[in-house]
């Protein structure tokens, strides 16, 4: 027989907290009916002998301590089936997009869990997102965590749509889907997001999940996790390549920062709470491929750091967890370029598992090493021509220094719909590679040179 508790002690925020209950399960659902009869939904956040703490999803407006509570005896569960590809659905899962409910095949819980160290398989095969920056310079491999640090105001909203209509597996028949999952946004981005999907037709292989800014915060804790659920009913039922794209991380933490304060946790750095690590850990490593199963989840979460300070704690400790970021560059933004990623603070550590004979090109990682050298002596002599004036440099240097500027223009800076194939990034590569003296190129082996240097080929 389910029991109703009249025995809510105290309203904060989102929270409520009752006592004087039977043993409640962690992340049991709970309906809460109000003294007019209609019903909220929560989640129990926390469970001890004395207290039951639970998240109210609707928020807690009309609430008192004559409210009824009732613990339901099960998790919170998503309807998933392959039906869900093309559909846009808000942060709890319900369709939003004028369609019909999802008939399920399957309900799935949503708190999932990291994969088993020992089950993991190493990332590796070339995901191509026709952007000649991420491609030929910091390649995403399957089943890789690579964040896109970003800043107020700079486009990476624009740059996650690109990738998630242009991402694909080349020469492959696998099945390649992506999971948006948007946080914190406003209903001006929702429209912008919708309004781009169904115009260039990504939505057909798309899931997408909307949380807007305006919805409880506690709804913004599920959002990433019901993604990442419907990305593991692709990839592991249907043996699917699946992207997931999560924007804004930053949001999710601000909401974990609002229920601490709610819960009266003792706060860690900067107000965040001590746990977030762990927390963010739950989401990152839900990504990645699982020995003896063909599907992989590949994972680009997305945050707009404050202040564009790298040592924020979520960014901090993102980059512990994930494997490498790409960064966003406010001074390639403030010159009109776009997209606006800088190759020389980001990374991507598996990307040597994913270029190379039989995954890519055997001249990839050569192109790699020669673009990111000359690049980086071209920014050195930029700062130092302030200094001495461009007059005192040498003819060597005066190459550099114009290469930097050509690299920018034309390697880094496309059209928001120009999708670049891998063979036309590292052609262009070569290109701009013969731009700067051979002697210079120390990086690229004799034999690779000979082959691919626009001066030897014209031999």
């Amino acid at each position: 027989m389910v029991k109703e508790y009249r025995t809510i002690t105290e309203i904060a925020g989102p929270l409520i907290f009752v006592e004087k209950t039977e043993p409640i399960r962690f992340g049991e659902l709970v309906n809460i009916r109000l003294p007019d009869g209609s019903v909220k939904r929560g989640q129990v956040l926390d469970t001890s002998k004395d207290i039951v703490v639970v998240q109210v999803f609707e928020g807690t407006v009309g609430l008192d301590r004559a409210s009824g509570v009732t613990f339901l005896g099960e998790t919170i569960k998503l309807s998933v089936s392959q039906d869900m590809l093309g559909r846009i659905l808000n942060g709890s899962g319900m369709p939003i997009d004028g369609g019909p409910k999802i008939i399920p095949d399957d309900k799935m819980e949503i708190i999932g869990s990291a994969i088993n160290p020992w089950a993991r398989d190493s990332p590796r095969e070339f995901i191509q997102t026709g952007i000649s920056t991420i491609d030929g310079l910091l390649t995403l491999v399957r089943g890789q965590k690579l964040p896109l640090f970003s800043g107020a105001g700079l486009p990476h909203n624009e740059i996650a749509l690109q990738i998630t209509r242009q991402a694909k597996v080349v020469g492959k028949d696998d099945g390649f889907a992506v999971v948006f999952a948007a946080m914190g946004i406003t209903n001006e981005e929702a429209q912008y997001f919708m309004k781009d999907f169904e115009r260039t037709g990504a939505l057909k292989r798309a899931v997408v999940f909307m949380n807007l800014a305006d919805d409880p915060a506690v709804e913004r804790l599920i959002t990433p996790k019901l993604a990442l659920t419907a990305a593991e009913y692709l990839a592991y039922s249907h043996d699917m390549h699946v992207l997931v794209i999560l924007t804004d991380m930053t949001n999710y933490a601000e909401s974990l920062r609002e229920i601490g304060a709610a819960r009266k946790e003792v706060p860690g750095r900067k107000g965040y709470p001590g746990y977030m690590y762990t927390d963010l850990a739950t989401i990152y490593e839900r990504a990645g491929r699982i020995k003896n199963k063909k599907g992989s989840i590949t994972q680009i979460p997305i945050l707009s750091i404050p202040e564009d300070d790298w040592t924020h704690p979520v960014a901090d400790l993102t980059g512990y967890i994930t494997e490498g970021q790409l960064a966003i560059s406010r001074e390639l933004h403030r010159k009109g370029i776009y997209p606006p990623i800088n190759p020389l603070p980001s990374l991507s550590r598996l990307m040597r598992l994913g270029i190379g004979p039989g995954m890519t090109r055997e001249d990839h990682r050569s192109v790699e090493q020669g673009l990111y050298a000359a690049y980086a002596k071209g920014r050195d002599l930029r700062d130092l021509i302030a200094i001495v004036g461009k007059e005192a440099l040498s003819e060597n240097d005066k190459k550099f220094l114009e290469f930097a500027d050509v690299f920018e223009n034309r390697f880094i800076r496309q059209r928001r719909d120009e999708e670049r194939s891998l063979e036309q990034t590292l052609d262009l590569g070569w290109e701009l590679i013969s731009m700067v003296p051979e002697s210079a190129l120390t990086m690229i082996d004799r034999k690779t040179l000979e082959k691919y240097h626009p001066a030897y080929r014209k031999k």
